[in-house]
């Protein structure tokens, strides 16, 4: 089968492998769709890999994974199902096939474009953050970055009836995108004063929640001078090993809690993104609006998709490479 590996920091290079042998209790996947994360990006794009960890193995980085089930030795998923899966730590999605266990491998319906539901994997990993916030009605609720994680967010917080929904990015296009996931406001901070913006639209008051999913070093003290004393921070961002000096004091003077949330990191790293394709299902959001590009699955379109999403170029929010 063919897939696609990195060889060095930017580097894809395209190889031919064995097809992975189906073992009891497991799955084999026609891969069909695969996009990009922000974490697949900052944690080894840009060369936050040992340098004899090159070449990586096939098919990563990449773990936003969709297809259809080929061959099953399980009674819990059939042949023939469409699903979303979710690669192990060796494994990745810019391969044609993959193997999982029935425990990452999460049915999704037949309608609609696959490419649409595996993006149910990108805002599921968002849905567990928001529980942090509880009930958001009638709060304020800001949204440092408005790439795919800062948008569902944004998707979120307005579905569950937050007063004020503000979308906070230096990227116009992405603002425009958060307004059509529903913010009520947006800010651009190379435009106006990001803390007089917020003090005008919350009465001098500060946000009840604000939610870092910049992936800036710098984000942290950011979120920390716009919400309201005594509010609360939720940090999503992942930063690859950059750090900045954090400002002790001001965080102090606003006595504000801060959660870090990462999906990821817990016992249960499907429970949410089941959740979402419910949701998506019932129509009660829809991440799919988060896929701006299309691409093939030839190297030269995932070296063009990962430099694409690395620059912030084309007014990209969510690019899917399709096998098909």
């Amino acid at each position: 089968m063919k897939a696609a590996r990195l060889t060095s920091p930017q580097t894809f290079e395209m190889v031919e492998v064995e097809t992975p042998a189906v073992e009891e209790g497991a799955v084999l996947i026609k891969v069909q769709a695969s996009s990009i994360c922000g974490s697949d990006i900052h944690g080894i794009y840009h060369g936050q890999v040992p340098e004899e960890d090159y070449p990586l193995p096939p098919g990563r980085p990449c773990h936003e994974v969709a297809g259809v089930v080929v061959e099953s030795k399980t009674d819990e998923i059939n042949v023939g199902q469409r699903v979303v899966v979710l690669p192990g730590r060796t494994s990745g999605g810019l391969q044609e096939y993959i193997v999982q266990t029935p425990d990452r491998v999460l049915p999704v319906p037949d309608w609609g474009p696959i490419e649409e539901w595996v993006m149910c994997q990108h805002s599921g990993t968002v849905l567990y953050s928001t529980m942090k916030w509880g009930n958001p009605a009638g709060k304020s609720i800001g949204v440092l970055g408005q790439g795919g994680i800062g948008l569902s967010f944004t998707m979120l917080a307005a579905a569950q009836g937050a007063d004020r929904v503000i979308g906070i990015d230096l990227v116009d296009a992405r603002l425009r995108k958060s307004r059509e996931m529903g913010a009520s406001d947006t800010i651009n901070p190379d435009e106006v004063n990001l803390v007089e913006a917020v003090d005008e639209l919350t009465d001098g008051q500060g946000l009840d929640y604000v939610i870092d999913a910049s992936g800036a070093p710098e984000g942290l003290n950011t979120v920390v001078s716009i919400v309201r004393r005594h509010g609360t921070i939720i940090n999503f961002s992942l930063l690859g090993g950059r750090s900045i000096e954090f400002n002790h004091a001001a965080w102090m003077r606003k006595a504000a809690t801060i959660i870090p949330t990462q999906v990821a990191g817990t016992d249960r790293p499907t429970d949410t993104i089941r959740q979402m394709i419910r949701m998506k299902e019932r129509h009660y959001v829809d991440p799919g609006q988060l896929v701006s590009h299309r691409v093939g699955f030839e190297v030269s379109d995932i070296q063009a998709a990962y430099d694409m999403y690395s620059d912030h170029s084309d007014g990209v929010i969510k690019v899917v490479m399709q096998m098909d």
